[in-house]
């Protein structure tokens, strides 16, 4: 029997992932089945979220009209020190070895909206979001601040089944210094074609959400050319708790699950409409002591634990025969050596304005 096709590409050439069920009332069965992913890959789609489809589209909708925006007017929006506002093309770079270019992706950083005279926000990661005018893009506000506070209650239920299967108390993770008060990032984000896809991220009070329009985390289909070392973005694992992705029915995220494999082999994750495809960042594999797995991939939102989180190894995922990998980090001092290695130095888009 020959193999399906699915946009070109053979059904053998695909990854299968476990399915966990929001409302499934047998919890030790969404554990079981999130635990064998975490063992295996760390990739896992989420369905019945409570999340709906209309409000999902209208988020990728909005997001669509950001981009479609001049040049000009995304750059009068540029990125501050806080990871807030528009991400040019370029801008990143994930894979520097085998990358000839840098991402060809822009993005719009958004996080949890903290007023200039709250004390908080001082903190890195935190402050004031940088919003386009009403006139200019109605609705985009409410829709992505609407999305950010939804996806975030979906974060925080796959961590009670994380927690579970970590042999912790249900509740672990929602304590304040973790997901209780977490560093939330929407990203939307565009790559050069037509793939959409929305990203959540979970650091302790730190979450991402990324809605992209080009690939998830593998190289992005679009304009890029894998055999040149040209990517929407780069191979990479993400260096945060959690990823919540939702994408269009364009197949685009590819995954690896033995990066030091030599040739490495990738596979495809289909889409499924109206599903998160959840994955694990590095941050957790480091809070667990290397059990669960972060997985190499080329593409949300995702999810950080508080700045003054303490990352060390959790209490059932080590032993005598099996002691802690790493020294423990505070989650503010992790982001800041993981985004240095990552983003354009601010200073050149001031260059740039003053050539031109």
């Amino acid at each position: 029997m020959e193999n399906q096709i699915v946009d070109g590409v053979e059904a053998a050439n695909f990854s299968a992932l476990n399915c966990i069920d929001l409302s499934n009332p047998d919890i030790q069965q969404s554990v079981s089945l999130l635990k064998q992913a975490c063992l295996d890959c760390g990739f896992f789609y989420v369905v019945n979220h409570g999340i709906s489809q209309e409000f999902m589209e209208e988020v990728f909708a909005q997001s669509k009209r950001m981009f479609s925006l001049p040049l000009s007017e995304k750059m009068k929006l540029l990125r501050n020190e806080k990871n807030r506002g528009y991400i040019p093309v370029f801008d990143e770079l994930l894979d520097p070895v085998n990358q000839v270019q840098r991402d060809n992706k822009e993005g719009y950083d958004i996080g949890v909206e903290v007023p200039e005279d709250d004390p908080d926000a001082e903190k890195p990661y935190y402050g004031p979001n940088i919003w386009p005018q009403q006139d200019q893009l109605p609705g985009w506000r409410e829709t992505m601040e609407k999305f950010h506070q939804q996806a975030l209650e979906v974060a925080r239920s796959v961590a009670r089944i994380i927690a579970l299967a970590l042999g912790l108390d249900h509740d672990f993770f929602d304590k304040p210094e973790m997901l209780g008060e977490p560093i939330a990032l929407l990203r939307p984000l565009h790559y050069e074609g037509q793939i959409s896809v929305i990203f959540l991220q979970l650091y302790h009070r730190h979450c991402h959400l990324y809605v992209s329009h080009g690939n998830a985390i593998s190289y992005y289909v679009g304009q890029s050319d894998p055999s040149k070392g040209i990517f929407g973005a780069g191979a990479h694992s993400d260096y945060v708790f959690i990823t919540l992705l939702a994408t269009d029915d364009i197949l685009s995220l590819q995954i690896c699950k033995d990066r030091d494999a030599k040739p490495q082999k990738w596979e495809y994750v289909a889409p499924i409409k109206g599903a998160f495809i959840v994955n694990l960042g590095d941050l957790l594999e480091r809070w667990s002591n290397c059990i669960f797995k972060s997985t190499l991939h080329r593409i949300a939102y995702f999810v950080y634990p508080s700045h003054d989180c303490l990352v060390e190894c959790l209490p059932t995922c080590k032993s005598d025969k099996n002691p802690p990998k790493f020294p423990p980090i505070l989650c503010q001092t992790y982001l800041d050596q993981r985004n240095k290695n990552i983003q354009a130095d601010l200073s050149i888009y001031n260059k740039h304005e003053s050539e031109t």
